[in-house]
């Protein structure tokens, strides 16, 4: 038997997979959202999204993505998975996902291809918008001077590409390498950690999507679970699932505070709990719990 049959649950209720079935629409996530699609529906050009790691960057660049209709916009999403990539796959991926077919292995000729395919898109009614996500990722002042050159493809009074970024704060570094692109960033929004309020609803949130009948997790468990968390999503689930887990192991109905620290002893958060919830605090504690994420996922 699983945790999952023991409690009555349909699904694991904390994974770290991406699933959009889990999908929170925090206050903060909704206001992002709605910021974003402002910067695209207005062809503001570049919008940024920022925040520290396991906040839910990732997941809001994929809602955004499936919330563009393909009647309205063509749309792409590109995940920098490493630092080493060129101004030149970057230009031509970008090409590809809009629709540009058999892209020329030449910069100016693909360029070319691109703008042609830009005003089709443009003349169809639609939005071309490209997401990027981990843009931390990209290093160099080149690819800096590449976007900025892809922002520069427009027509009178009219831009034709509207790009997105998300990515860790480092991103904004990045984008200082080219000082005329950080001034086009036309919309920004941070990304921060959950508030207890937040968390407690996120929990609940996760549990009931699982079609868990009850709350799984004791009353006094929740400002532990944020503190230890630092009111970090990723962290969040990585420690209620283990708490689920104990709690199966020991076959207690629910989830007890002495679980929680148990679990958080496990995961190597006892020494200094996180957060206290003000935003001073999150602040103060942001290396130390990107420090703690990267060891979790590294023995994972």
């Amino acid at each position: 038997m699983s945790y999952s049959e023991h409690f009555g649950l349909e699904r694991e209720p904390f994974s770290n997979a991406p699933d959009a079935r889990f999908y929170f629409n925090s206050e903060q996530h909704s206001q992002a959202l709605i910021r974003l699609r402002y910067a695209v529906d207005s062809n503001k050009g570049l919008a940024l999204l920022v925040g520290g790691i396991g906040t839910g960057k990732t997941t809001l660049a994929r809602r955004m993505l499936d919330s563009l209709p393909d009647d309205k916009y063509e749309s792409s999403l590109l995940v920098m998975i490493h630092s080493s990539v060129t101004p030149e796959w970057i230009l031509t991926r970008i090409a590809m996902q809009l629709g540009v077919e058999d892209p020329a292995p030449d910069r100016l000729t693909l360029i070319k291809q691109l703008f042609e395919r830009l005003l089709e898109i443009e003349e169809s009614g639609r939005k071309a918008v490209v997401l990027i996500d981990e843009a931390q990722m990209m290093q160099t002042k080149e690819l800096m001077e590449e976007f900025r050159g892809l922002l520069n493809l427009e027509i009178p009074g009219k831009k034709l590409l509207n790009i997105v970024f998300f990515g860790l704060h480092e991103v904004e570094d990045c984008l200082r390498l080219d000082e005329p692109l950080a001034q086009r960033v036309a919309v920004k929004y941070n990304l921060k950690s959950f508030t207890v309020e937040a968390t407690e609803a996120y929990i609940k949130h996760r549990l009931r999507v699982a079609k868990s009948k009850r709350m799984l997790f004791e009353p006094d468990t929740i400002a532990a679970i944020h503190s230890f968390a630092g009111g970090v999503p990723r962290l969040i689930n990585t420690i209620c699932d283990n708490c689920l887990f104990e709690a199966y192991l020991q076959k207690l109905p629910s989830v007890s505070l002495k679980v929680v620290s148990s679990v958080a002893g496990d995961l190597g958060l006892l020494s200094k709990p996180l957060s206290s919830g003000s935003q001073k605090d999150d602040l103060a504690d942001f290396d130390e719990i990107e420090n703690m994420l990267e060891s979790l996922e590294q023995n994972s």
